[in-house]
Formats: structure tokens, sequence, C-alpha cells
């Protein structure tokens, strides 16, 4: 199969090494200019996707890994081209937070004040009408500049738009901060129903252990696909979304973030394109070839996945100045080679997702390392029937790795473990009966 992969900052590279490795002619378009040497001799690149279109053909399937695309996604659908992503009105309701509380409140889901503000001096004078803990976001992935209050007075919150006033950084988001436990139901559509299993995930987005220091993209996620249907989480969230979804005739995934308590469930943000580091779990958990998977979403067809039960957890590797953008060069590992203490089976390098690496073949081998320059450089999988054997087998395989100056959170699902799976079972949203019946199949 021809498959053109276009993306904005590599968020699907393992995705997108991953078709090709099942056999895929691919060819790649990388838009953020710090990271167009990412994956050289992995994929076949091109610099000017459109001139490929002839190439991929009404045959191949075009894959954008980012919203931003939606419009020209359903352009080429209406040409007749296969397309699997998103559209634009999946776009919208991730960019425009507002928006999609609002759109969450007509399909009948609880709902948190949400704010836009271009002008951050509205925002500041907001807060101080309305005191209160508020979420300051952004718009699309800078996740290392939203802020998440403590003061009930909402003082923290000021402080920080003040110094955002300062900097000219708009436009914000001000949600209302709901206390629970944060997790995330995904699945993907395929412009018409369903197809594949309910994805329930868990984030972690604070940079270091126990959620303490800045928000990231993402430290690492514990995940775990779930059949039934009349799942809590699902049926007051994405499930509600249906109709929504085949109005803008969506095709890709999908995942509603939210908070959890005793009360209810809160919809905080929609993710409309492949996650990261989801998508590079799903490959750890599904045993089908994503080209079949993807195939038929761009169709608008039916699609048994083929999955292992059980739990997977992903952990971000990263170097600096991760999360921080470079201002310079001087000090990044550019060229640095990734090494490992022993050799790895091939199993484990199935587990290991490239995002900021490029290879060279010298010797008879395959030698990796580091590209770009924002420091995403890779993440590690591991599943087990537990969340325990998931946690053991990625750190056991990270263990084995050699990145100069490499970091990760090493609490990634303990949390889960240690408190919030008892609490999601007290409150109705983890069914253990049905999880271990599913584990014993």
């Amino acid at each position: 199969m021809r498959l053109l992969f276009i993306s904005r900052e590599l968020i699907g590279a393992s995705l997108c090494y991953r078709l090709k490795q099942e056999g895929c002619d691919v060819r790649l378009f990388i838009e953020d200019e710090s990271r167009k040497d990412c994956l050289d001799g992995m994929v076949k690149k091109t610099d000017d996707w459109k001139k490929e279109l002839a190439w991929v053909g009404k045959d191949g399937l075009i894959i954008f890994d980012d919203v931003g695309y939606g419009k020209i996604q359903d352009e080429l659908r209406a040409q007749g081209f296969l397309v699997v992503g998103g559209s634009e009105g999946g776009d919208r309701l991730e960019e425009d937070r507002q928006y999609a509380q609002k759109v969450f409140k007509s399909c009948g889901m609880n709902v948190v004040t949400s704010v836009n503000f271009d002008n951050v001096e509205h925002a500041i004078d907001f807060v101080k009408k309305h005191r209160d803990r508020w979420v300051i976001k952004q718009k699309g992935h800078n996740c290392i500049l939203n802020y998440v209050g403590k003061m009930k007075d909402g003082s923290d919150v000021i402080s920080v738009l003040e110094n955002y006033k300062l900097n000219n950084i708009k436009p914000v988001n001000l949600q209302q901060r709901i206390d629970g436990v944060e997790i995330g139901c995904g699945r993907y559509f395929n412009g018409k129903d369903w197809i594949g299993p309910i994805e329930i995930n868990i984030e972690h987005k604070r940079l270091f252990n126990n959620d303490i220091g800045p928000m990231t993209g993402e430290m690492g996620t514990l995940m775990w696909y779930e059949e039934n249907e009349n799942n809590k989480l699902f049926q007051r969230t994405l499930a509600r979304l249906k109709p929504s979804l085949q109005g803008v005739n969506f095709k890709g995934n999908i995942d509603i973030n939210c908070i959890v308590n005793k009360e209810t469930v809160y919809p905080l943000e929609v993710t409309s394109r492949f996650g990261c580091p989801s998508t590079q779990l799903q490959s750890e958990i599904h045993l089908s070839p994503w080209k079949e998977f993807l195939h038929a979403i761009a169709k608008g067809e039916k699609y048994k996945l083929r999955y292992r039960n059980g739990f997977g957890v992903v952990v971000s590797v990263a170097i600096p100045p991760f999360p921080y953008k470079a201002i310079s060069q001087e000090y990044y590992l550019k060229g640095v080679e990734i090494l490992f203490k022993k050799p790895l089976s091939e199993g484990e390098m199935n587990r290991l997702h490239f995002e900021e690496v490029s290879m060279r073949r010298s010797n008879g081998k395959d030698h990796y390392y580091i590209a770009g320059s924002n420091g995403y450089i890779l993440y590690v999988t591991g599943f087990g029937s537990t969340v325990q054997k998931a946690r053991d087998k990625a750190y056991a395989l990270i263990d084995k790795i050699v990145i100069p100056k490499m970091f990760y959170r090493t609490d990634i699902g303990l949390k889960f473990i240690e408190r919030d799976r008892e609490l999601l079972k007290k409150w109705g949203y983890l069914d253990e009966m049905k999880m271990k019946r599913r584990l014993k199949t």
C-alpha cells in the first residue's frame, strides 16, 4: 500500500515508521523545521506533500497526525482520496475549548465553566470578579504555558496572567478547576460509527514524579481497552458525541479527558487526532496491522480489531531542553548515538517508539542517534495482566538504554495502583470482575 504521512511536529513519528515496517511504501512530510532531520535513514521523506498526491493516488492512504489540517482533509476526501486523521469540525473541538464545552452541554454532559480570552487583561479582570481556582490553558500543544491554580482567591492565577500580559502571551482559556480523578476515554471513528474498542487512559503530564513541576505534552500514560458499550465513562462522554462526529465526517481517533468524582463526570477537553504517546502505546496493545485498521477507517468500513487484554504503560524518555524548546543549539546533543547495554531482541526493539531519532547503517548494524532539537527522543512501552507487570516490563527495557542526559518519570501508573483504582471502583467507573474475566480469555 502506498502511504503519504503528513506531520506537523511528529506526533505520529513511530506510527509512520511502524507502517513502513508493515510493508507500506511510505513517504513522510514534516512541517516543523526543528524536526526535519528526524527519521532520516528510517523512512523516505518529501519536502512537498501536495506533489505526492498523484503518487499516492485514490487507492493509497493519506494520514494527518495533527489538528490544523482538518479542512484540507475534508477537501481531499471530497476529491476521492482515502484520508485518516480527523476533519475540520473535529479540529474545532480541540482548538476551541469554549466551543467544545458548548457541544458537551448540548449532548447532555455536565460541563465546567470555560472562557476564551484574546485579551489577557480581560482574563485578569474575570478572575478578579470570579475568585476561584482556575486552570490556564493555551491553544495547541504548548502545554508548558498551562497552569493549574491552587489559591482559592485566584491570586496565583492572576500573577501568572500578569506575566503573560508582560510577555504578550495570548490567547488564553480559563477553565474552572474540579477535584477528582483525571481519566480519559477515547475511541476511533470511521465517519459513521465507532470502530475498535473503547480506550480508557490515565495521563501523567507533570514533568516530575508525584505530579510535581511544569506541565509537559506527556510524560507517560496508562491504558487499557474496554469492549463493554455500557461502560459508565463512555456512556457519559464519547457515546453522546457520536451524532456530532457523524455530522462533521470525523475519521480518526478522538479522546475526551475528564475529571470524575463521586457525583459525576466533567469532560475537560478533546484530543481529536492521534495522541502522543497514546498512539505509541496502542502499537503495543494492537495485534491487528495498523495498515488494515486505518484503511478501514478511511473507507468508513467496519473492522474487528484484535488486541491484547490487560494493561499497557508507556514512558516518555527525553533530554534537555525538553519540555522547553531550545533557544541555542550549542549544548543540544544532536548526532549523539543511542546505545544499548546489550543487544535488544526484536520484541524489545518493537517496544521502542522513536520520535527525534534518525538511523545510519555501518558495519552491518543499525545505529540510532539523536536528531531534532526539542528533546522528545523516544517512548518505551510495556504490557501485562496487571499494571505493575506492565510497569516492570517498561522500566526493565529503559534500564537497557543509554542516552546521555536522558531523564523520565519512574512512577507512571503508580498513582492508579495506590489510590485511583479503588476510587474508580468505588464510584462505579471500574468493573473489576469484568476486567478479570476478560484477562482469562
